[in-house]
């Protein structure tokens, strides 16, 4: 596995990095070497945030944990991923490195429930165009935590969502 460890607004120690690095080699056992780790450690209001991003065959795993240290913040953010991938084992199984969940690796003493059958909700609606402003709106007026529409500017199908600070994102596609 590649790692990058970007340090936002902050300089990342080298004994942190190796931390980092020892720590992701646990989930070596389900990953191929082609895959990459993205870790961003930044500080926020005395917290230390740490995000950690996988991207392996075309899926991201993705974690971002704030806590004291950044310690404590890799090791849940380093579980929280472990948790990702026991939960959907199943479908995981064809995407992820060839034997990755033989040998027992599952036997622990946590007790994680696999993921069942995906519960889905159809909706069918129309892209209007409009402005990012507007979507934001109507997103708000809705009560939703993202809302897709057809950029007026750009005439893309894009996505607004709030995100978990009160800020809101912009998701655009490309063809």
């Amino acid at each position: 596995m590649k790692v990058n460890i970007i340090g936002r607004q902050m300089n990342v120690w080298s004994e942190m990095k190796e931390t980092i690095d020892e720590k992701l080699k646990k989930l070596d056992k389900y990953f191929s070497d082609e895959c990459t780790a993205t870790v961003t450690l930044s500080s926020k209001h005395n917290r230390k945030c740490l995000e950690i991003t996988i991207t392996a065959s075309g899926i991201i795993f993705r974690s971002e944990v704030e806590d004291e240290t950044f310690r404590n913040a890799l090791d849940k953010a380093v579980y929280s991923i472990e948790r990702q991938i026991r939960k959907n084992k199943t479908r995981l199984q064809r995407k992820l490195r060839q034997g990755a969940f033989d040998n027992g690796i599952f036997e622990t003493n946590e007790d994680f429930e696999e993921e069942k059958e995906f519960t889905i909700r159809e909706k069918t609606f129309s892209l209007k165009p409009m402005s990012v402003e507007e979507a934001i709106m109507q997103m708000n007026l809705l009560e939703h935590e993202f809302f897709v529409f057809k950029n007026d500017k750009t005439d893309e199908v894009c996505v607004v969502y709030k995100r978990h600070d009160g800020a809101y994102g912009l998701i655009n596609t490309q063809q």
